[in-house]
């Protein structure tokens, strides 16, 4: 299934993945640093959700609280649990 959850505090202002159980698949960040967030893209393809969390939540870029990363993380976790639509 195709999730689409909208960022918050970074420059990509929405993140675009598809489910297959617990692997993430088909990851598109819209906005933000095109290169680094293509190739983070491609790295991931196939990590499970728990991959994900471990090595990107609570990643912060600058002074901001979070990340592009770390919104893939939670977006992957919400929607695993059945919390994002």
């Amino acid at each position: 299934m195709r999730y689409q959850y909208l960022t918050e505090n970074t420059c990509s202002q929405m993140i675009s993945f598809e489910l297959e159980g617990n692997l993430v698949r088909n990851i598109e960040f819209f906005g933000g640093c095109p290169g680094n967030l293509a190739a983070i893209s491609k790295i991931l393809d196939g990590y499970t959700v728990e991959e994900i969390e471990t090595k990107l939540l609570g990643n912060t870029c600058g002074r901001r609280p979070t990340s592009c990363t770390d919104q893939l993380a939670k977006a992957v976790r919400l929607a695993y649990d059945g919390k994002l639509s």
